[in-house]
């Protein structure tokens, strides 16, 4: 018995030391097994892609050259022997099986150990801060910021996490992570995705370079900073906010979107009332607390600080311009016989002067309306004495003034030598006629709506020169082409301007949040610029004056305000329109249409220029020496007409030395319903100073040959 007993214990213990010995070669195998980079990375490349034919795995893993084939046959016999592997004979792919799984993350996990024993892995943070590598992190970025499912999640960060293992540096970066992290997102197809968790930013080079061109930032660091944030938010604007489609056409110069880095931010262009502001107070609640409060505008000490601040904060709110209504009414109104209004006002514009900007070119503008019709000739001339003073000790002003006249007295040629003088000077003027217009030519008033404060959205134009290239010389589909193109352009307006209104009801906007209850009784105008109108109609299209040009035009117009008017409608807006005016658009598209169709295409007969035109242009001597020239206003006025949006006329005096010539031409060109002068100015980057004329190669003053030739803001 005990014999029979010792024989069942030694047979025991023998199948004991053979399973245990079967199972440890099995071990040993498996081990040899793992011992192969090119087996690892098979079984990592079919647990994250699943089951895959034997040429796609073949072809991920590397194998791609003939000779190679044997080798990875090799490979792949050894993982099917062991049953880390199995092949659907039915499919004829390969999957891994759960032996393969657990080894793989065996490897995984000696693969870790082995980094930790050697010295952690740590990653530079964007928060300024060193941490150990958690690749669980990029599973919360991927779930929360992509929006990816959790599974998939873990997949792809399982991928990238290997790929991390293998960089052979000290530390890690957050970029240097999600910029593996895409690349396998965009191996997977995963475009959508990968535009999600993209970071925006510039390239080093590009601040070095910044940061050397000292030459271009006029405004010291504030032009840094405002280069480098409006190239973070222009590149958000394109990748995420607006359609694909949108953002291909504005790439490809069909659309041009300007001020890109604020153009989903704020609005172009405000129209606020200066007397509402005064009576309802400037109501700031809890934003821009280190802000003085004032609550009593009624003397001219509170009404010059209130003036100030309300520009210095407008300049926050707008990409272009504020157009401010009712304050020389408001100053005249405050102040006492004893008071000087043009000293008083001069001191307002200059204590007005240091504004700040989001813009290399100085925007936004302040325009502030003059509406000579109503007031004595007294004042007028001391307003116009107070704005000249402040343009004569400011290089490059950005403060403005819009003449309104009524074209029915004479009150414009009471005061047209001291107009011609500001002009001389470098001012920013526009003149119309009735109604309040932007610097531009950009309408207040639009679709029968009338309110105290309106924003207009505007920096969107449509290359009109491009669809003439297009369209072989036949107008009718031109016009057809043009219907097209407004569409998208409506809809990139009307996704802005829920953008805004969204921001507005944040209180991201206080100014125009405060005025006047804006989101109760605002207006909101909707602009779609038509860019090289001239270029499109009479040197392309070729429909010169004798060629019913004029008439050509008129269609053009008709049909982009018709279709914007439809489309608005089905868009559920109904302060939709059409405007020529003056945008930053024109010298890009024609930058990008000489690269497409040739130089050539860009120059007018007799007339080269690197840019296309922008509303309407005449210079004083056209203007002086053309008995027609009654007949060309008539002509820009029936333009003007069909335009709900408005249109910019632009007059050039810059060949102009007289100010007797300055004057009559501003007398004549009353005629037309808006106007703005323009006079070249030459300014000294060393030294500041500004001059009409050019005396030789150097500044006048100080003879430093860093000079510019420049003009008053355009928009």
């Amino acid at each position: 018995m005990e014999q029979l007993s010792h024989e069942i214990s030694f047979q025991t213990e023998s199948r004991r030391g053979g399973v245990l010995e079967s199972a440890s070669r099995r071990v040993r195998m498996i081990f040899s097994v793992m011992a192969s980079p090119n087996r690892i990375d098979i079984l990592r490349i079919l647990n994250s892609k699943g089951p895959l034919t034997y040429s796609e795995l073949k072809s991920l893993a590397g194998f791609k050259s003939k000779k190679e084939s044997g080798k990875f046959a090799y490979h792949l016999r050894k993982l099917l022997r062991q049953s880390l592997v199995a092949l659907n004979k039915s499919e004829r792919r390969y999957t891994i099986t759960n032996l393969g799984k657990l080894v793989l993350s065996l490897a995984r996990q000696i693969e870790e150990r082995s980094i930790v024993e050697s010295g952690k892995m740590y990653v530079r943070t964007s928060r300024h801060s060193i941490e150990e590598f958690d690749a669980h992190k990029i599973v919360q970025s991927l779930v929360r910021e992509a929006n990816m499912p959790l599974e998939q999640a873990h997949k792809i960060t399982e991928e990238v996490e290997n790929k991390v293992y293998k960089f052979q540096t000290a530390y890690l970066t957050s970029s240097l992570i999600r910029e593996t992290v895409n690349s396998v997102l965009i191996e997977h197809g995963y475009e959508d995705y990968r535009n999600k968790l993209a970071r925006i930013g510039m390239p080093t080079s590009d601040i070095v370079e910044l940061l050397c061109s000292t030459d271009k930032l006029n405004n010291g660091l504030d032009s840094v900073f405002s280069n480098v944030s409006m190239n973070l938010f222009s590149e958000h604007l394109l990748n995420n906010i607006l359609p694909k489609d949108i953002a291909d056409m504005h790439l490809a110069g069909e659309l041009n979107i300007s001020h890109s880095g604020i153009w989903g931010l704020m609005p172009d262009t405000i129209f606020l009332s200066f007397n509402d502001i005064c009576e309802n107070g400037l109501n700031l609640k809890g934003r821009y607390l280190n802000v003085s409060r004032l609550t009593n505008i009624h003397k001219p000490e509170s009404l010059a600080s209130a003036l100030s601040i309300l520009i210095s904060l407008l300049s926050r709110e707008s990409t272009s311009e504020i157009v401010l209504e009712g304050v020389p009414n408001k100053i005249l109104d405050t102040v006492d016989g004893s008071d000087n209004i043009a000293s008083l006002f001069s001191r307002i514009l200059i204590d007005s002067s240091s504004v700040p900007t989001y813009s290399t070119s100085g925007l936004p503008l302040t325009t502030i309306t003059l509406p000579i019709e109503e007031l004595d000739d007294k004042s007028i001339n001391d307003l116009l004495m107070g704005y000249s003073s402040y343009v004569d000790c400011t290089p490059i002003p950005r403060i403005g003034l819009e003449i309104i006249h009524n074209n029915r007295s004479n009150k414009f040629s009471t005061h047209s030598e001291e107009i011609a003088s500001i002009i001389r000077l470098g001012g920013i003027l526009s003149i119309s006629k009735d109604g309040t217009r932007a610097n531009n030519g950009a309408r207040k008033s639009m679709g029968g709506k009338n309110s105290n404060t309106v924003i207009t959205l505007q920096s969107l134009s449509v290359n009109l020169p491009r669809i003439a290239y297009q369209s072989n010389k036949d107008e009718t589909y031109f016009r057809a082409r043009l219907a097209m193109l407004m569409k998208p352009a409506l809809m990139a307006l009307s996704i802005r301007k829920k953008i805004i209104k969204d921001l507005i009801l944040k209180g991201m906007l206080p100014i125009v949040t405060s005025s006047a209850r804006f989101m109760e009784v605002g207006v909101t105008n909707a602009l779609v610029n038509l860019a090289g109108a001239r270029e499109a109609v009479y040197d392309i299209l070729g429909h010169g004056a004798t060629n019913n040009g004029l008439e050509i035009l008129h269609k053009v117009i008709k049909t982009a305000v018709d279709v914007a008017i439809d489309q608005g409608k089905q868009l559920g807006e109904d302060t939709v329109g059409v405007a020529m005016i003056t945008d930053q658009g024109t010298s890009r598209f024609a930058s990008i249409d000489s690269e497409k169709y040739g130089r050539s295409l860009l120059q007018a007969p007799n007339k080269g220029y690197d840019m296309y035109s922008q509303g309407m242009l005449l210079t004083a001597n056209q203007i002086l020496n053309n008995k027609e020239i009654d007949h060309t206003f008539d002509e820009f006025n029936s333009v003007d007409r069909i335009l709900n949006g408005g249109l910019s006329v632009d007059i050039d005096f810059s060949c102009s030395d007289s100010l007797t010539d300055i004057k009559k031409v501003l007398e004549i060109a009353t005629e037309l319903n808006c106007m703005r002068p323009r006079q070249r100015v030459t300014i000294c980057n060393t030294c500041g100073k500004k001059t009409v004329t050019i005396n030789g190669a150097n500044c006048s003053f100080c003879n430093s040959p860093s000079i510019f030739q420049t003009q008053p803001v355009s928009l």
